[in-house]
């Protein structure tokens, strides 16, 4: 089985041509992120992500984790060697303040990097993803103090982070936790249990530092009275030495259908004396703070999927071009599966939902950095767009996961139900996807409630004028292009028809918005990647226009686009008439006959 392939042209194609790096590193403390470093970046990531985490990623798969009676979990084979290779390179620092220990690159550029590591490892990615979600909160959030004390070792990558939101009776529901917060001098002590907790222990750093999300003696029932809490799992001196482990760990870990390699652990805290926590930001606003990581982490798993989609392409493409089976329209004899149209089929869907949805996940993480950066006309124009697209890019992109891996077994046949070819492990890794950080439905609703009806759709209008503007300028282009733009054009008018449906609709039936939140996501997420494969196929266009062109990687850049408008954009259509379809057929089933 070959290791994995950085997809760097696609890459440095999407963040130039699509993202506007180059306008990008003209906002303030970025003007080192030339096309020069971001090319050596990328290079160098994708090292080690090919040559170090990806020969890993079948061991971890079949050593696993266990916790061992010290109430440790030892990583499999080579991961603590590779997470040191990780910190050495300064790679978790990339995106953070030089003042914090970081080096100050914009965080889109940080986005390909993290691709790597989620495809070449995904159980092993995970860890520097929730760490640089941990950093985020607290940055935003915590004390003077708590930032110089933690977020300098989370940034170098000595110690990691770990979000500790849900307990057993709560689930998606965090109104319904437990945990408490006793005040006791500068500090907390913590008392609580907390279960799915991603990397909540292991050995490949000194130091994990907890964000836990507890209530305050006195707190407010339901949201409005959870507070959030630092607790490391050792204590820190004043001279930032460790010492002595808080009350605090991992009693069990949960038994999963993939990611076997990361982690995923009940913790307990405050068995003896209770574990000390600190405060970040104010009392009964801890919600609040935790949505910063929340949201980072969001769009981090959005990303994931199409790091799964983008690796069980690979392995699709590499078995099809080597595995003969019966004679393909034309030829006489046995065949490479790679002629035949149904194959082909699979892998172009493949192909052309990896590409849209990298595309796409790209450009929210550009609106970060402009939100960060950018003017105050800008910040404000992107804080609203990143918001609006979070949801897509973790709904859609986890969503189109699901169906680009199980293909990767189809082209696989038989063969690909053996877990020796390895197609099935990225099978059952991207089922969690659409899980964790919030399932698909509360995706869809956070889309249609918070983001569409708050604001009566004002942020999506702004959305789809974006994407009315590239179908005016692909229209100016060749008959090619003006084809591929006609077609969505048609998408774009029914999401705008969608929107109406449902800003008309929701105020008489509360059923509503709950009812047609998925196929309006899906909706979105179709078109919103038929924007994306469009501009990628304008700016082919453009490319091949100047000297020395790659008119090999052009070509296919508009082959895909056209594969797309005639054969994945054609699902809005289905996904249009079941929003509009409205909530009555959903909800006339009694449930007692269910």
């Amino acid at each position: 089985m070959a290791e994995y392939r950085a997809p760097l042209k696609d890459m440095n194609f999407v963040l130039q041509q699509l993202v506007g790096m180059d306008d990008i590193s003209t906002l303030p403390g970025y003007e080192e992120a030339t096309p020069d470093m971001v090319s050596a970046i990328l290079e160098e990531a994708a090292k080690l992500a090919g040559e170090v985490l990806s020969p890993l990623n079948v061991i971890g798969d079949q050593q696993g984790v266990a916790l061992n009676e010290n109430g440790d979990v030892p990583t499999p084979e080579g991961y603590k060697e590779a997470y040191q290779q990780f910190v050495e390179g300064g790679w978790g620092s990339l995106q953070f303040d030089p003042d914090q220990g970081g080096q100050g690159m914009p965080l889109v550029l940080s986005t390909p990097v993290m691709e790597m590591w989620q495809s070449a490892n995904l159980s092993w990615g995970l860890c520097p993803l929730l760490t640089q979600g941990a950093i985020e909160a607290l940055d935003a959030n915590a004390s003077a103090e708590l930032k110089n004390r933690y977020i300098p070792k989370m940034v170098s990558g000595e110690w990691t982070g770990s979000m500790n939101l849900t307990e057993p009776q709560a689930g998606s529901d965090l109104a319904a936790i437990r945990s408490r917060a006793e005040p006791e001098g500068d500090h907390y002590r913590i008392k609580g249990q907390k279960i799915f907790i991603t990397w909540g222990e292991h050995d490949m750093a000194e130091n994990i530092i907890h964000l836990v999300l507890a209530r305050l003696p006195d707190a407010p029932p339901g949201v409005r009275g959870i507070s959030l809490f630092v607790v490391p799992k050792y204590l820190v001196n004043k001279d930032g030495s460790l010492a002595e482990k808080n009350d605090c760990g991992a009693v069990s870990l949960e038994h999963k259908m993939g990611i076997h390699s990361s982690p995923t652990c009940v913790m307990s805290f405050g068995d003896q004396q209770g574990a000390v926590g600190y405060l970040v930001g104010e009392p009964h606003k801890g919600l609040a703070c935790m949505f910063t990581m929340m949201n980072n982490a969001r769009l981090g798993v959005g990303l994931q999927g199409v790091s799964l989609s983008e690796r069980a392409y690979q392995l699709a493409v590499d078995y099809a071009r080597d595995r003969v089976q019966c004679p393909a329209p034309g030829d006489k004899e046995a065949s490479k599966i790679i002629r035949h149209p149904d194959v082909r089929r699979m892998l172009m869907t493949m192909r052309t939902l990896t590409e849209a949805g990298r595309a796409l996940t790209y450009s929210a993480y550009g609106s970060l950095d402009y939100q960060h950066r950018g003017t105050a006309e800008q910040q404000a124009y992107h804080q609203a767009r990143v918001a609006l697209l979070t949801p897509i890019v973790k709904g859609w992109c986890t969503e189109v996961a699901q169906e680009v891996t199980s293909l990767g077994v189809q082209v696989h046949g038989g063969m690909g139900f053996i877990e020796e070819t390895g197609a099935a492990q990225y099978y059952r890794d991207a089922r969690i996807l659409t899980i964790y950080e919030g399932t698909s439905g509360i995706q869809a609703q956070d889309l249609v409630g918070r983001k569409t009806l708050f604001d009566q759709g004002a942020a999506m209008d702004c959305l789809l004028n974006e994407m009315l503007e590239s179908v005016e300028i692909a229209q100016q282009g060749s008959e090619r292009l003006k084809a591929i733009a006609g077609e969505l054009l048609s998408a774009i008018e029914s999401m705008g028809q969608t929107q109406a449906f449902l800003l008309k609709g929701a105020k008489d039936d509360i059923n509503l918005a709950g009812s047609l939140s998925f196929n309006y996501m899906m909706l979105a997420g179709t078109v919103c990647g038929g924007w994306q494969m469009l501009c990628g196929a304008s700016a082919a266009e453009r490319l091949l226009q100047q000297s020395g062109a790659d008119t090999d990687f052009c070509d296919a850049k508009l082959a895909t686009a056209e594969f797309y408008m005639e054969q994945v954009l054609p699902r809005y259509l289905s996904y249009a008439a079941a929003a509009t379809g409205g909530s009555r057929s959903i909800m006339a089933m009694d449930e007692s006959l269910f």
